[in-house]
Order: structure tokens, then C-alpha cells, then sequence
């Protein structure tokens, strides 16, 4: 138990006013120990004579809390040295008898009644009901524990013993609800924040306010999401206090929760609410209130004579009282709750003719374009709050009535109010809400640009608007029942018409501004600010008219607007100010319609009123066509929706998945976004992380069995053991028939646990004659990373096994071990021998017959994946198991020995020689340095280490102990890196090169991490390849550490570098190096390649690498946008590329391939399939002829348009993944590699991840799964990615690629189940082959732009200076695409400002005014910034420089200070990255080219996969080829 709560204080302690409730409390004699209590003596405490009868009745009842804890302990227990047990019917009250909140035992004395049962749930019924004691204690304090299980345990603790309050009673319940309330919240917060629960610390305070909301949805306390969010900041000092408690009890704790910024933020949040609280009181059942505690309650509390002394007890009595307030008042029905100021009830409508002379004359909305529906962009039929509602931004935007008459946002209740009579609809593009707010006098801000990439769409009816302002920034927003739209820039055509209402909210701000100036509020009147704005200069952006009667007009007409800015105002002083009772006065003087203002729930509709929906075109070509897909697919798929709720597909699917989602998106239209705060330093990091997967054979405890059988074997002796104990095929067990090769059931000795089934490997006779079976686990597909999306009657096999007796089992399974054929031409044969067998499976069940199981892969938690069973190794009966070779060979591994000879030793599973070449932990030699922590954004490699080169020098064997484990050391001599030296010489040096130096240390053998080569620099391959696979270095240099200087290598010095083992690269040696040593540096014919097919191919980043790596042709791309389509085209000129929705490209290929049948497909997707060329068919790739699949998929409900998608079978049949995986259901090529964001894989809490593997496993593929980060694999930008592989049957599944490059971030973990996760490779931050690549080693070289550069050609002005400057430029002789955005005025000056230095961002620019060209004196710092800074981790690197040694932040498509990634300005230059700096930042060549407008081109290339990581799978994939190849040729 985590005890984490208040001990009850010494001492006199005041209560709180008496709770009223409708039954007595009972009383009886007080407890002995309450006997100094003087108050409590004169008040006796009794039971109610009704309530005593009935609980004789039903259970004993003690008058001693010892006598029932003696009642209550286990029988023949040990004695217990702390007794804990469980309450059931309790109620804590005080002296007085009045029930009272647990947590009032820090200030008063409380004592409990209640049902007192044993700890442990018994089957004895009586011992159930409990032993009464109606009074005991006092309770000395409260804690609350079940933080890691996500459900909180609630303890009280008396002198004697420590108790679990299970269940109030009844009277008590909506005290003690409350209470549970606030510990559900702690709860909560902890699973966001732990990172051992896979919570991020690092999140800002809406979102982490957002994910609790969610995780708390389901309590029915709450009425909406906001009430989670408002209770959650009212409690944000009892949560913060509650999980700083942990850092005092935990031994060794993740983090210190009191230091976690955003926990701080949240009691921040609740102390302002408290202050604000105290200071106005809110009354509550007409009790008057005095500094925010009620007067009776003082009154009450002195009279008592229980006042603590001390302005700290004061303050938590008071706190304790406020607290009580709120908890009636979220009880109190909402018919009885507080009335609101008449501003709050009602809205005074606009008079449309009284506006009318501000309007141009009636235009009506017309639109050629094809626009789609709002209501396919979002789920219906659900209630929400408005708060709740996704958040969008819309461009080039028209408002309009049902008649298609344009028409004012003004005439539309800036609150949702009942009964209106005004219906406005609106179309525009819609795309991803970009965080870019709009300036009035800017033409250019609130806009990606004058072509922003979205999708056109007609909106239903908007219910309200808001008004959001700051300095020079003003944002409007409006809301349908469908989402939140802040709005861009308006069509040219609706722009008059945007205009007064900008402008009207221009004139507000500038009265708020005015009367906020003012020492003295109340002297302003109405008539005073009407002639303070007829005094303004024309000039001036409030200027209405110099004419007194003109601006009161003005003020009056468009009052509506004005009074809703003040009322939004945060000082609520100002609603009731002179100026704002004067202004509703006059507009109640002209008799305007009233409405209601309706605060209630949304129920989103399927039906949209706009009059855009009855005309055609409505249909966009970008709408989210239904996705074509083959029958195997659209079952699995269909089945699992059919068979789980959206509900039950979000809550209980793959629990284990759940982390905090990060909106980020991938190549083919998704782009990702580092969460802020991940780029902390991890060197330093000590963090307890999430639990790994377990070792396959750890054996689990079976439940032996009571009963007796008859056991004997069936048949002779087959052989022995390498033991000598004799080996059986069969074995019969109580009458059924065990046969190697089947499958057992056993009692696993874990409580509400199916029985587990395992493989019979073989059995034997154990030399005491006992009947022995050896088996391997089968689990359960609901217990693998499939979660629910699995079959339940496929089991896989594992690597766990274990010998039983065969007493034990308890009973024989139905099982067989399913293999098919494979391929395309076979998949119609297995579709329907799949069909029979499910069939079979219903009418078994129907009847019910035992479930005959059957396996088909190999599940293996801790290579991340689902492989080929090796049925050459299984059910052999030779007494071999395969899995304890595993265990063996591991074993063997992991221990450090010597060899024979002495000359060398093995570690870790590699063998190590005398003058090898090694890797140092760079912590082993040089220890930790100082100033290496990370404290900005994008710098997260900094102070990070690559391994030290050292050579094997000698082995020390270690005095006075024997030669085994640990019983030596090694003597090694170190080499140098030219980072050891300076940043200067890093940068300007190979990065393969190192230094020979006379350095030597003795090292423990862990300290090596791995083999590598040193050799003569003109034995180096010619054929050097970007980005690095290989462990080859060159050595020319000495460098004395002394001196730290560099020389010519001295002619003594005999340095015995490594050897080219391979005679046919010797015999190719020629002077200047060794040609093509690296196989991919080989040019591979291309007919020796996979024929490969790249969906969603975008402008080609992921076949770039994988063509390089030498391994794929791809022959045929998909991809739906324009301009990307022909970046590919320009740069793979041999691939048919189909720019087309790739639905109607499956529709197409299985209606060449006569499979119509099989496709299932939209009426529309066949008419467009039809419609494509004789010559575009002709084309198309048929099943045989695609050897590798690869692309990633965009999903729909990834981006942030659709967050609150509730993955309904509707919408995902949306999804492109459905699609993806029909091409490769399809083709069955031999290969598939799917590739997504990071957040693909806990999406939906996983379930489309696991359907996604669950679809590739029912076609028969091999499978693995993992995720990467880029900036390991050679490029200077951190960019995590998704990757499935699929392999077939008979196919080598491709490994990971190994890490080269350090790179600050830890292990990208795939959470399994129950509870385990699984990393596909290393965190490189303790130490890699090669130092990471910073902003300089990438862009250093580039020629000098300006903002706005726009030249699409130029020289480059200077040779290239880094290792990675020369193999990114090739054989380029003049540069492209060194192309920026231009900034506006405003933008510019800030960026000119912030400093010319790492980490500097917005909070660098001064606290003042810039008057710009055109007259308009606008704020230094955005206005939204230091105002939501606290909530949103100080918006770090927005308007920030990169770092010369730092990296690149995730490319995205649109780079802008103000955006999603904010760090964009170039270290030295006044201006945002380039297009070509960008590419860089990808990997992508200098000669890569780019297509359509700036726009466009980052787009692409912010969609793109990485080059050097693609191409780093394709050598994985490369090896796996190779691996199958040589176990062909294997005699």
C-alpha cells in the first residue's frame, strides 16, 4: 500500500459544518482512546434502536474494534504484524456524530462505523457479511494506493489496524463519492505522467486535462467532458499533493512528480481558482459568505471551541469548506443551480435591416467546384459537449442562407440559443487547425497560402461563433454539431462581408483597451466612450466616424458583439461597468427579440440542411471514397465491428496500447509532430521503464492434479534421451490419447485463468519412473499483440516450454497444425477450404463440441513478430526442443570466458581476439560530462557520444581469483574521432577517420559493445556509400592527447590494422583503394531485383532507398496527388505511375485479372475504373508478376480532422489501410512493407494495428513489426516511424536495421500484452557506431537567401566541407530548390530580433511595440503566447533558430514560425529553411527533384520517408534474399 495521505493531527481541530443527511448516524459509547477528547465527553454516541434490530439480524456487532479484528483474521494464520482488513457500510463522522469527508481528519477528530471483514474475499458466507462495530477509531490517517492498476484503493488507518473502504453506506455514499471522485482524478493524472504506465510528463496542461477527460468518461459523477476537466483543475493542489507524496515513499521513482511542469501548472490552475473563489464567494442555499467561508460555518467552528491557531490550518479549513460548497453544488439537481446575470440568459438579436447600410447589396454564394459534405468527415448520432468538439481551421470561406443569399455572421447568436430564426450554412477548405491567428490589417495572415492544400466542403447549420483577440491577432470561430472552424481568409467574394464584423470587433477590443487604461472603471459611461471614439483619428483602426451620432449608431447596432467581448473578458468587472449596463440598455430600448441561451449537449445529426446538398456537383473527388477491397479483407475487418461497439473497439481493445497520441502524420499526406518536452537529455535518464517482454521460457506453475488415471503408454520405445530415458509417441491418460505432435490442456496455477494449452515436443520415462511430457506453450491469439482482433481458435506456438507429468494434464485438445499452399494462384482454393472450416467451427459451437484449434505461425513477443513455424524442428519425438536450444545458446551468450588458448574471450554471444578492433561505452573511459543536458528543443544530441575505437591490446586476468566470470580485464588502446578534437574538426573531417594515439586503458570486457575495422586509408572501398552500413574506419593521423595536437603518423610507430579477408577484393586492390567491397555499392541488374509496386508513393522518398539498397525496381507507383505524382515521375523516369485514387487503380487490376467477384467496391470507384484508358490497363500490374509491395497508407481518422472519430464500421471502411492491405491480399507478392506514423500502432487504442496484423496473418504471411527513428540512420532530424514487414511463408523475414548514428531519444516501444512492450532496436543515446549529423554537417555549405527567395536555380558558391555535404551533393554542379517563404513585415522584424544563438525562440523578443510600414503599430510577441505559455510548455520553438550543432525538428509540410513545428528560422540567416534545406534534412540527394509550387514542394517533402532509412530496411531486405538463397544451396 502506497500510503500517501494526511496523518490526523494533534491537538483541539474544528469541523465542518454539520452535513445533513435523513438517518441518524449511529452512536454508541465512545472509543477509550478518545477519552482526552473534553467536547467529546459530554456527548454520548449511540445506535439507533431500528438500525441495532436489523443488524443483529444480519451480522455479529462488537462494541471493540480489537474484538473485531481478532474476529476477522485468517484461521491458523500467522500472526499479523499490521492487520489489514476491509470496511464495508461505513460512514465517518466526528465527535458530534455528523458525517464528515475523509479528508476532515486533519483538522478534527473522526471516528468510524461499519461492517469489518477479513482482507482476503472468502467463500464463507458468514465470515462475508462481517463483524459490526458502530463506533471505533480515531482515524490517525488516510491514503490512497492503486496508482500502477489504474483503479484507486482508498485506506483509512486506525491505531490498530489499516482498512480498505470498499462500499459507504448509503447515507454516507455522496460524501464519501466525492472523495473517490478526486482520488480517480490522481489516478488518472498518474497514468498520463508515468512513464513506466506509458504516460508522457513531458505534456502541457490541456492536453493533459483532454486525456483524463477521457479516461474518466465512462463515470456517470459527471455530465460531460468539461465537468472532468473543471473538477479536474478544482483538485489540481489535492492531485499534485497526492503524487508528490509518491516521490517520498517510492525507493527509486521514475521522476520527481513535484518538478513535473505540468503538474505543477494544474495546482497553479487550482490555486488561481481558489483565490478567486475566496475573494467573491458563491453562496450557495442563501448562506452569506465571508472571505469565501460561510458565515454560519465561522459561527459554528468558534462557538465549538475547536479553532486551530495558524493562518496554515485556517487556510485548509477554509479549503476543506470551499471544497464541501462545490461538492452540493455538482450534487444539487442543475434545476435548482444558481441563476445566472441576464447577459448569461438571454441574447438581444440584430436587426438585419438596421445593419443593412454596413452590408453590400444582396449577393448569392456560387460555386462550380465540388465541395463534400461536412457529415463525412465526422461520426454522428453521438451527444457531446461543445468543448469537445473537433477543432479545424477553414480558408476561403463563404457564409450563406438556406437560399444561397449571402448573409452576416453578425445575425447569428454568438451563444447556441433556442428557437432562432436565423439559418446559416457556409462552404470552404478545410485542413488542420494551423495555430496561425488573423491580423485585420494583414492581408496575408490566418491563411497557409493563397492554395491551401484541403478539402472542399459544405457545412451544416452553425449554431454559434466566438471571438478569440490579442495585440494585433484576432481570431473567429464558428461551430456546427459537427466541429469547431476558425476561420482563415474569406473568398474574395464574401470578404465585404467579413469586413464589419472584423471590424466591429476591432472597435471592441479597442473599448475594452480604453476603459482597461482607466484608473476608474465606473467613471466611463456610455456617452463618454462614444465621444472618446468620435475624437479618434481617421488613421486609427477603431475610426468609425468623427460624427457623435454615426458611432453611438454604430456602437448600438452592432452592441451584440461588443457585450459578448466583455462578457468573455476574464475581469468580470468590466460586464457591469457603466459603459456595458449603458450600451444593453439602449438595445433593450429599440425592443429586440430575446433568445434563451441553451447550454445542453449536442446531438450530432446525419442530416445537413445546407442548400449545397440538394445541388450537384456535391461530391468532391477528395472525399473519403468508401476503399475497395477484397473479400478476405472487408470480412476481417467486417466481422470485428460487427462483433465490438466503437465503444468496446476504444475502451477495451488492446488496452495495454495506450498512450498519450501524438498528431503526427507520414509520408503520402500525414505529418508528424515531436511532442514537446521529448527533447530532454536520456543520457542522464534513470527512469524505470515500461516492462520488457519475457525471456520465451520462463516456465509457467501448473496446478497439479488431485485425481487418479489410469496412464500407460501406446507402443514401443521410439528411442531415448540424450539422458537416456526412453522416448513414446503415445500415451494414454484416463482414456484419451496423447500423441506427440498434439496439443494438452493444463491448469495453470493463477486464479480466473483459461486453461493453457501446450505442443507435445515429445515423452518420456524419468529414471524414477514417472510419465513425463515436454511441451511449448500455445497462446492464445487474445493474449498476443492481436488483442481481440484474433481468431479465437488459432493458437501460436511459442518458445516457452516446460516438462510436466503427464498426471497433470488435464485433458487432450483438439489441434492440428495448419499449412496450404501459398501464393496468388492458390488464394481462391484457400478462401473457400477457410469457408468450410469456419462453417465447421459454427455448427461445432452450435452444438457444442469442444473447439478444435489449430496453428500456423510462431508468436515470438521478444523479436516482435509471427514466423513460419520450423516444422522440421517440432514434434519430432527425438527428444530435441528447439526452444531449449534457444535458452541454451542464450545462456551461453551472456556469459563472459575465455577461450582456450587464453588469446582471446567471448561476450555477449561474440568472440574477441588480441589486436581486434573494438567499441567502447564512451562512459567506461571518459565518464559522464558535464553539460550535456539538453535544455531547448532540437538540440537533443548535444553532448552525446559515439563509441570509443579502441584495439585489443592484452587480457589482465585479476589477482587472487579464478579464471571465470568477471575474472579479467582487457588493456585496449584508444583511437580518437575528430569530435574528440573540436566541433571545427568533426565537420570539416570523414567521419570514418580516427587518430591513432599512445592512450591506453584497462576496461572490465562489458565495456565493449562490438567489432569493428581499422585500416589504411587506400584500403577503404571506393564504392563508400551514404548513408553508412558498415564498421570499416581509416587511420593516417597521430594525436597526442597531451597536447592535443595532430601529426603525420611517426615512422616507429607500427599500427597493425585490420586485414581484407576477401582474396577476390585483395586481388582487386589497386593502389587507391578497394572497389566495390560493400555489395551494394555493386550496381544490382535490375532483373535481379524485386519487382516492386509503391502505393501512395508520394514524391518517392521510400523507393529512393530501397532502389539504392539495391533490391527493388519499382515498376509501378500509385499516388493520388498531382504535383507529387510528378516529383516521381521525375526522378524514377522507368516507373508507370498512376496519379488516381488508388481504389478505382484495385478496381481496375482485379477487373483485368477477371476477379471481379471478389472485389468489393463503390458504384463510383467501378465507373471511374472504367473510364481509364485502353493504354492506362494495358499497364496495369496482374498477380505473378509484383514481387514487393510498399507505401504508407494514409488513414483518415490519424489526422487531427478527425480526433474524435469513433472508428464506426462506416467510417473505416473508409480508410485507405483496408485498400493497402487488399493489394497485397491480391498480388500476394513474396514482400510487403507498410510504413506510418508512430502513432499507428495505439491509433484507436490499437485496434486498426491489430487488424491491420491480424488481415496479413490470415493471408498466410510471416510478420514483424517495430518502430524507428530516423535521425539513427544518418540524417540530422528526428523522425519516428511505424514499420510492418510481411514476409511469405517460405521467404526470410527481414530484421531491423541496426542503429549507426547516436540519436537522443529512448527505446520506441510497441506496448504487447499484459503489460509487456517490445523495441525493435537499441536507444542509441549511450553510445553508436557514428556520431550523430547536426545542422552544420547538413546545410553549412548552402549559399546565403534572403525572405522570399524565390530563384529555383543558383550556384552553390562553395565546396562542400562535411562527410555528408560531399555524398548528399554527388555530382551536382548547380543547385535547385534553394527556395523560401516569404514572411510578412511583422514576421520578419521578429525574426531579425531573436538572437543569433542556440535555443533562442519568441521568449527572446522584447515586451514591446513595432509600428510597421503601413502606419499600424502591432505587439513584438504575439499576443496568445506568454497568455497560454503555462498550458502549452512555453510554446518552445515557436519563432526559433536551429542550433549549428543541434538537429533539424521533424520536417513537416508547412513550415512557419507560428505552426506546428515553430523552429524554422536558419541559425544565421533572417529567414525561414528553404526547400532544398528541408530535403536535406530527409536525406534526399541534391539531385532529387521537387514539383509544382513552394507549397507543394514541402509538402512532398514533408510527407516523404526518409531516403537513408528507407534505404537501410532495403539492406535488411538485401540480407534476407541473400539468407534464403544460401540456405537453398545448402546440402
Amino acid at each position: 500500500m502506497v500510503e500517501n495521505g494526511v496523518k490526523a493531527m494533534n491537538g483541539k481541530k474544528r469541523a465542518l459544518p454539520e452535513i445533513k443527511e435523513t438517518e441518524d448516524v449511529p452512536r454508541t459509547r465512545r472509543p477509550r482512546r478518545a477519552a482526552a477528547c473534553t467536547d467529546f465527553k459530554e456527548k454520548s454516541v449511540r445506535l439507533c434502536e431500528k438500525s441495532a434490530t436489523i443488524e443483529l439480524k444480519k451480522q455479529q456487532t462488537v462494541d471493540e474494534e480489537i474484538v473485531a479484528i481478532m474476529l476477522t483474521a485468517k484461521e491458523g494464520g500467522d500472526a499479523e504484524p499490521r492487520p489489514t482488513r476491509r470496511l464495508n457500510d461505513f460512514v465517518l463522522f466526528d465527535s458530534e456524530g455528523d458525517l464528515q469527508p475523509v479528508e476532515m481528519l486533519e483538522i478534527s477528530d473522526i471516528f468510524v462505523s461499519g461492517a469489518i471483514l477479513p482482507s482476503d474475499v472468502c467463500s464463507d458466507k458468514e465470515k462475508e457479511k462481517g463483524v459490526r462495530c458502530p463506533s471505533f477509531g480515531r482515524v490517525e490517517n488516510w491514503s490512497i494506493s492503486g496508482y500502477e492498476d489504474g483503479s484507486p484503493v482508498i485506506w483509512i488507518s486506525t491505531e490498530l489496524a489499516d482498512y480498505d473502504c470498499c462500499k459507504p453506506a448509503a447515507r454516507y455514499k455522496k460524501v464519501y463519492d466525492y472523495f473517490y471522485q478526486k482520488a480517480c482524478a490522481s489516478v488518472a493524472v498518474y497514468k498520463k505522467l508515468s512513464k513506466s504506465s506509458g504516460g508522457d510528463p513531458d505534456i502541457c496542461l490541456d492536453e493533459l486535462l483532454a486525456a483524463v477527460a477521457r479516461s474518466m468518461s465512462g463515470s456517470k459523477y459527471f455530465s460531460s467532458g468539461g465537468a472532468i476537466q473543471d473538477f479536474v483543475i478544482s483538485q489540481g493542489e489535492f492531485i499534485y499533493n497526492q503524487l508528490a507524496g509518491l516521490d517520498e515513499t517510492a525507493k527509486k521513482h521514475e521522476t520527481s512528480y513535484a518538478e513535473i511542469p505540468v503538474l505543477v501548472a494544474l495546482r497553479d490552475e487550482s490555486s488561481k481558482i481558489d483565490k478567486a473563489a475566496q475573494i467573491q464567494g458563491r453562496p450557495s442555499n442563501g448562506v452569506l459568505r465571508i472571505d469565501g467561508v460561510s458565515e454560519v460555518a465561522v459561527t459554528n467552528a468558534l462557538t465549538s471551541k475547536q479553532l486551530v491557531d495558524g493562518a496554515d490550518d485556517d487556510r485548509r479549513y477554509a479549503k476543506l469548506l470551499q471544497d464541501e460548497e462545490y461538492r452540493k453544488s455538482m450534487q444539487r439537481p442543475r434545476k435548482n443551480s444558481s441563476s445566472a446575470s441576464a447577459s448569461n440568459k438571454f441574447y438581444i438579436k440584430i436587426n438585419e435591416n438596421e445593419i443593412a447600410s454596413d452590408y453590400p447589396l444582396p449577393s448569392y454564394y456560387k460555386n462550380t467546384k465540388e465541395e463534400t459534405d461536412e457529415l463525412m468527415l465526422s461520426d454522428a448520432l453521438y451527444e457531446l459537449d461543445a468543448e469537445d468538439l473537433p477543432q479545424r481551421m477553414l480558408h476561403n470561406w463563404t457564409l450563406y442562407n438556406s437560399d444561397s443569399r449571402m448573409i452576416s455572421l453578425e445575425l447569428l447568436p454568438m451563444k447556441h440559443c433556442d428557437d432562432t430564426d436565423v439559418s446559416i450554412f457556409g462552404s470552404g477548405m478545410v485542413t488542420d487547425d494551423n495555430l496561425c491567428w488573423f491580423s485585420p490589417d494583414d492581408p496575408d495572415s490566418g491563411s497557409h497560402s493563397e492554395d491551401p492544400d484541403g478539402m472542399s466542403i459544405f457545412l451544416s447549420q452553425i449554431k454559434e461563433w466566438k471571438i478569440e483577440y490579442g495585440g494585433e491577432y484576432i481570431s473567429i470561430s464558428i461551430r456546427t454539431d459537427m466541429a469547431w472552424y476558425r476561420l482563415g481568409k474569406p473568398s474574395k467574394q464574401y470578404a465585404p462581408w467579413y469586413k464589419p464584423v472584423l471590424k466591429t470587433a476591432t472597435v471592441g477590443i479597442s473599448i475594452l483597451t480604453l476603459l482597461n487604461e482607466q484608473s476608474r472603471l465606473a467613471r466611463f459611461s456610455f456617452a463618454d466612450v462614444t465621444k472618446r471614439l468620435s475624437g479618434l483619428q481617421t488613421n486609427d483602426k477603431a475610426y468609425i466616424s468623427s460624427d457623435l451620432l454615426s458611432v453611438q449608431r454604430f456602437l448600438i447596432v452592432h452592441g451584440q458583439i461588443i457585450i459578448q467581448l466583455f462578457a468573455a473578458y476574464p475581469n468580470k468587472k468590466f460586464i457591469k461597468c457603466p459603459f456595458v449596463v449603458g450600451l444593453s440598455s439602449k438595445l433593450e430600448d429599440r425592443h429586440h427579440t430575446k433568445w434563451i441561451i441553451k447550454n445542453k449537449k449536442i446531438l450530432q445529426k446525419q442530416l445537413n440542411l445546407n442548400p449545397r446538398a440538394e445541388m450537384a456537383p456535391v461530391v468532391s473527388k477528395r472525399k473519403a471514397m468508401r476503399a475497395t477491397t477484397t473479400r478476405l479483407v472487408h470480412r476481417i475487418w467486417g466481422e470485428f465491428y460487427s462483433n465490438y461497439s466503437p465503444e468496446d473497439s476504444l475502451q477495451a481493445i488492446g488496452a495495454a496500447n495506450e498512450e498519450e497520441e501524438v498528431e503526427d502524420q507520414g509520408e503520402n499526406g500525414e505529418e508528424e509532430v515531436e511532442e514537446e518536452g521529448e527533447n530532454e537529455d536520456v543520457t542522464e535518464e534513470t527512469v524505470p521503464e515500461p516492462v520488457e517482454v519475457q525471456k520465451p521460457h520462463t516456465p509457467k506453475k501448473i496446478r497439479a492434479s488431485s485425481g487418479k488415471r489410469e496412464i500407460r503408454w501406446d507402443g514401443e520405445s521410439l528411442g531415448k534421451t540424450s539422458a537416456g530415458e526412453p522416448l513414446y509417441r503415445q500415451a494414454l491418460v484416463g482414456g484419451e490419447t496423447v500423441v506427440v505432435g498434439g496439443a494438452v490442456a493444463l491448469e495453470i496455477d493463477v486464479s480466473d485463468e483459461l486453461l493453457a494449452i501446450y505442443f507435445v515436443e515429445y515423452m518420456f520415462e524419468s529414471t524414477d519412473h514417472c510419465k513425463m511430457l515436454h511441451g511449448r506453450f500455445l497462446q492464445r491469439g487474445s493474449a498476443t499483440v492481436l488483442g481481440n482482433a484474433s481468431n479465437e481458435r488459432e493458437l501460436f506456438l511459442t518458445n516457452e516450454c516446460m516438462t510436466v507429468q503427464l498426471k497433470d494434464i488435464k485433458g487432450v485438445v483438439g489441434f492440428e497444425i495448419r499449412s496450404r499452399p501459398w501464393g496468388h494462384q492458390y488464394r481462391k482454393e484457400n478462401i473457400a477450404a477457410d469457408k468450410l472450416d469456419r462453417e465447421r467451427a459454427l455448427e461445432r459451437k452450435a452444438k457444442d463440441l469442444p473447439t478444435e484449434y489449430y496453428c500456423k505461425s510462431l508468436y515470438s513477443p521478444e523479436r516482435g513478430g509471427f514466423f513460419s513455424l520450423p516444422l522440421s524442428d517440432i514434434g519430432r519425438s527425438s527428444g530435441f526442443c528447439y526452444s531449449c536450444k534457444i535458452r541454451e545458446d542464450e545462456e551461453e551468450r551472456s556469459t563472459t570466458k575465455l577461450n582456450v588458448s587464453n588469446t582471446g574471450f567471448f561476450s555477449n554471444g561474440i568472440e574477441y581476439s588480441i589486436e581486434d578492433f573494438v567499441y567502447v561505452n564512451p562512459d567506461s573511459i571518459d565518464g559522464l560530462k558535464e553539460g550535456s543536458k539538453t535544455v531547448f528543443k532540437s538540440g537533443r544530441n548535444i553532448g552525446l557520444r559515439a563509441y570509443v575505437v579502441c584495439q585489443l591490446l592484452e587480457i589482465v586476468p585479476k589477482e587472487s581469483r579464478k579464471a571465470d566470470l568477471g575474472s579479467f580485464d582487457v588493456k585496449v588502446r584508444r583511437f580518437y574521432r575528430p569530435e574528440d578534437v573540436s566541433a571545427e574538426k568533426a565537420y570539416a573531417s570523414d567521419i570514418q577517420e580516427l587518430y591513432y594515439s599512445q592512450d591506453t586503458d584497462v576496461l572490465h570486457p562489458g565495456a565493449l559493445e562490438g567489432k569493428c575495422e581499422v585500416r589504411k586509408k587506400n584500403d577503404m572501398p571506393l564504392c563508400r556509400e551514404y548513408p553508412i552500413s558498415d564498421h570499416i574506419f581509416f587511420c593516417e593521423l597521430f594525436f597526442d592527447s597531451s597536447k592535443g595536437s595532430l601529426k603525420q603518423m611517426p615512422a616507429n610507430m607500427k599500427v597493425k590494422f585490420s586485414t581484407i579477408k576477401d582474396d577476390t577484393l585483395l586481388r582487386k586492390k589497386k593502389g587507391k583503394g578497394v572497389e566495390g567491397e560493400t555489395e551494394s555499392g555493386i550496381v544490382k541488374p535490375k532483373e535481379m531485383r524485386l519487382a516492386t509496386l509503391d502505393i501512395f508513393a508520394g514524391c518517392g522518398g521510400l523507393s529512393q532507398g530501397l532502389e539504392k539498397a539495391g533490391v527493388s525496381d519499382t515498376k509501378w507507383a500509385i499516388e493520388y496527388e498531382e504535383p507529387a505524382g510528378q516529383a516521381f515521375r521525375q526522378n524514377h523516369p522507368a516507373s508507370t505511375v498512376f496519379v488516381d485514387n488508388c481504389n478505382v487503380i484495385l478496381r481496375a487490376i482485379m477487373e483485368k485479372g477477371g476477379d471481379q467477384k471478389d472485389c468489393v467496391s463503390t458504384t463510383e470507384a467501378d465507373e471511374l475504373a472504367a473510364k481509364l484508358s485502353e493504354d492506362q490497363k494495358k499497364t496495369l500490374p496482374l498477380p505473378g508478376q509484383v514481387d514487393f509491395i510498399n507505401g504508407g497508407p494514409p488513414c483518415q481518422g490519424f489526422s487531427g480532422m478527425n480526433r474524435f472519430n469513433q472508428s464506426s464500421w462506416s467510417k473505416v471502411q473508409c480508410e485507405m489501410i483496408l485498400a493497402f492491405l487488399s493489394f497485397a491480399d491480391y498480388f500476394r507478392p513474396r514482400y510487403f512493407l507498410l510504413e506510418n506514423v508512430r502513432t499507428f500502432v495505439s491509433f484507436n487504442k490499437g485496434q486498426t494495428f491489430q487488424l491491420t496484423l491480424a488481415s496479413l496473418l490470415e493471408m498466410g504471411y510471416q510478420v514483424r513489426f517495430g518502430i524507428l527513428e530516423a535521425g539513427a540512420y544518418g540524417v540530422s532530424q528526428s523522425r519516428k516511424r511505424a514499420f510492418i514487414w510481411a514476409a511469405a511463408p517460405e521467404e526470410v523475414l527481414p530484421e531491423w536495421p541496426e542503429p549507426m548514428h547516436v540519436f537522443g531519444v529512448p527505446k520506441l516501444k510497441i506496448s504487447l500484452s499484459q503489460g509487456l512492450h517490445y523495441a525493435a532496436v537499441r536507444s542509441t543515446a549511450p553510445g553508436a557506431p557514428f556520431r550523430p549529423i547536426t545542422v552544420r554537417d547538413t546545410i553549412g555549405d548552402l549559399p546565403a537567401v534572403e525572405n522570399g527567395e524565390s530563384r529555383i536555380n543558383k550556384e552553390y558558391k562553395a565546396e562542400p566541407v562535411s562527410w555528408f555535404q560531399k555524398e548528399i551533393r554527388g555530382d551536382m554542379i548547380s543547385l535547385t530548390d534553394h527556395i523560401c517563404k516569404e514572411m510578412n513585415e511583422i514576421n520578419l522584424i521578429r525574426c531579425k530580433i531573436i538572437p543569433k544563438r542556440p535555443g533562442a525562440d519568441w521568449r527572446d523578443l522584447p515586451d514591446e511595440k513595432v509600428k510597421l510600414s503601413t502606419g499600424q503599430v502591432v505587439e513584438m510577441i504575439p499576443w496568445c503566447l506568454p497568455n497560454t505559455a503555462k498550458r502549452h510548455n512555453q510554446w518552445k520553438g515557436l519563432y526559433g533558430r536551429l542550433d549549428w550543432q543541434g538537429n533539424f525538428p521533424t520536417s513537416i509540410t508547412d513550415p512557419q514560425p507560428m505552426g506546428k513545428v515553430g523552429m524554422c528560422f536558419h541559425p544565421d540567416q533572417d529567414r525561414i529553411l528553404t526547400v532544398r534545406e528541408c530535403a536535406r534534412s530527409q536525406g534526399f540527394p541534391d539531385s532529387y527533384q521537387f514539383f509544382g509550387n513552394i507549397i507543394h514542394k514541402h509538402r512532398q517533402i514533408g510527407n516523404a520517408v526518409p531516403p537513408p532509412l528507407a534505404f537501410a530496411l532495403g539492406r535488411k531486405l538485401k540480407e534476407a534474399l541473400q539468407l534464403k538463397n544460401s540456405l537453398q544451396h545448402q546440402p
